[in-house]
């Protein structure tokens, strides 16, 4: 008989969570999941999901537009926002109700409450006042939306979580941020026949991705009508005599809109959860530091996903749980592996990544080749859009492997997540040259650039 109530307790309901706590209970453990507000955490609930969502209906008018050059008469389109908003909400209750399902079936118990550590082995179930013990504890709580409570006026301002459930659709908006939150919502409420406006404290947009990529999205997205200011901030938000909000600026701009949306980041969602009590460790940001096996300094919690702000993507955490399971009930210690991430950004057009940029490879390697094809879409030669694809290879001179590509154009995501599956098996562009295209598809550029656009040597290109 185990001295403790469970062997294993989870505390978060997202994919990390949800992944680790079935897998457990499919083993036969006993197995418990705490959960205060809904069943597939941020991507499902409001996030990655609903998201995709949005930025598929946001992409009708362009189609509707489009339509015409191909010989379609389209008539008078209307769009309906508490529609979506009501189609987007039973699907999400669709997809929550799987995610309690799969546990279920498992034989995870579920509790929807929250819970707080009280120690390395006890945790309180905050609803009934229970304390329960375990003798091994996984944190999978996630983060949240950064408020900004610095900002004066910050209480008038939504983020991406209030975003899905606006009971209107506002007539214009403006977004503070540069990451890839603050520009997929851009593009979603500018399909959407939303004045768009994005105001961020860089010199461009998306720091984090391939210059040419960041460019070339942030030329597509003014050419479509979306304002775009670099290097200033908000000073205050307020709302005006007339009740919509007036959000000043550092460089002293005043911008009138029905929402601001913050999009400034998300935190680690550690606070008052009892890491202090339970003698566990935290970062700067709050976030929970741990091994490369997800353990924390105290030898019986874990901990996985945004949490410990490693990689803030969904499928990261659900691998980060996989691994976990593995570790401590196959006896197979398994690290999780952060190495060439592909990773995508909805806007329209998208951003399909993997690897590094040429920035990143021109400090890790003493010569590139750089690879770089930039043209018009076949479809948008009758529509008339004037919208470009711009394709990217990094290489490594030395030994031609390839240690980048990054897509800008229509369903670069897509491309992105077979693009992972070369570079994770260390392909050369040898390999690539000797790939038949696919004709006639925007990714056969992708084994069609024979000869490199330019070199980079020392940090520079040649």
């Amino acid at each position: 008989m185990s001295e403790f109530d469970f062997d294993l307790f989870v505390i978060g309901g997202g994919s990390g969570g949800v992944r680790a706590a079935r897998l457990a209970a499919g083993l036969g453990k006993k197995v418990a999941i705490a959960e205060e507000y809904r069943f597939g955490g941020t991507c499902v609930i409001r996030g990655c999901v609903p998201k995709k969502l949005f930025v598929y209906a946001s992409q009708f008018s362009e189609h509707f537009e489009d339509a015409r050059g191909y010989g379609w008469s389209v008539g008078e389109s209307a769009f309906d926002w508490k529609t979506l908003i009501a189609n987007k909400d039973r699907e999400i209750d669709r997809l929550e109700a799987l995610y309690r399902r799969g546990l279920e079936n498992a034989g995870a118990e579920i509790i929807s409450s929250r819970a707080e550590l009280t120690g390395p082995n006890s945790v309180l179930i905050k609803s009934s006042g229970q304390t329960v013990t375990a003798e091994k504890i996984l944190i999978a709580v996630g983060g949240s939306a950064n408020p900004h409570a610095s900002l004066p006026g910050h209480e008038l301002c939504i983020t991406s979580n209030e975003a899905f459930h606006l009971e209107e659709l506002p007539k214009a908006i403006v977004i503070a941020g540069g990451g890839y939150i603050a520009v997929e919502f851009a593009n979603i409420f500018h399909g959407l026949g939303v004045e768009t406006t994005i105001i961020y404290r860089g010199q461009e947009i998306l720091s984090k991705f391939d210059l040419d990529m960041r460019r070339g999205l942030h030329m597509a997205m003014e050419e479509k009508g979306i304002r775009i200011i670099c290097q200033e901030i908000f000073s205050k938000v307020e709302r005006g005599p007339d009740g919509r909000l007036l959000a000043h600026t550092s460089g002293g701009k005043s911008l009138m809109a029905d929402q601001v949306l913050l999009a400034l980041g998300r935190d680690p969602n550690t606070e008052s959860l009892g890491l202090e009590a339970a003698g566990v460790k935290t970062g700067v940001k709050g976030e929970i530091l741990i091994d490369d096996y997800s353990r924390t300094n105290v030898e019986s919690i874990y901990a996985v996903g945004d949490v410990t702000d490693r990689v803030q993507l969904t499928p990261v955490a659900i691998h980060e749980a996989m691994c976990l399971i593995d570790t401590l009930y196959h006896d197979r210690p398994t690290s999780p592996d952060h190495d060439l991430i592909a990773t995508a950004v909805f806007s329209q057009p998208e951003i399909g990544t993997v690897g590094l940029s040429e920035d990143e490879a021109s400090k890790c390697y003493d010569e590139l080749q750089i690879y770089r094809a930039e043209f018009r879409p076949m479809k948008a030669t009758l529509s008339g859009r004037s919208e470009k694809t711009i394709m990217k290879i990094v290489v490594n001179s030395e030994d031609r492997k390839v240690l980048g590509v990054h897509i800008l154009g229509h369903e670069a995501g897509e491309m992105a997540q077979i693009l992972g599956i070369v570079l994770k098996a260390g392909c050369t562009k040898d390999d690539f040259d000797r790939t038949m295209a696919v004709h006639p598809t925007a990714s056969e550029e992708l084994v069609t650039m024979y000869k490199p656009s330019y070199r980079v040597k020392g940090g520079e290109r040649v």
